[in-house]
């Protein structure tokens, strides 16, 4: 069964405010005489979120630790529902190999995580 990302005690996986990106790329090729050929490299752009999240329990924290050693930092993959448009991305990895993340006190756990897109 593949991993999935998981959720707040409310159910969503980010928190406001929340970022989101799509790439885009291209290799060009210049000939002698000036002209250039563009081409795409990948057919649709890749995506990525940036996940903050603040006023987490110990439950949250303890959850979001627990995923992040199952996906070893960049090596796993796992199911994303983007927040924005509630598609679900299924070949999805961390790109960090460290999780970092903060307890101040009852309910102020506070962690960032950057989900990207795979190509296969």
């Amino acid at each position: 069964m593949p991993a999935v990302f998981p959720t707040l005690k409310t159910g969503a996986v980010a928190q406001y405010p929340a970022t989101n990106a799509n790439q885009f790329a291209s290799f060009v090729v210049r000939f002698l005489d000036g002209v250039d050929q563009r081409y795409r490299q990948f057919s649709a752009p890749l995506r990525s979120w940036v996940i903050k999240l603040t006023m987490l329990d110990e439950a949250e924290l303890n959850a979001l630790e627990q995923f992040f050693v199952a996906q070893e930092g960049l090596f796993g993959t796992f199911s994303f529902v983007d927040p924005w448009t509630q598609t679900t991305f299924t070949n999805c990895s961390l790109n960090q190999d460290t999780l970092q993340y903060t307890v101040q006190g009852e309910l102020q756990g506070t962690a960032q995580l950057v989900v990207v897109e795979n190509r296969v």
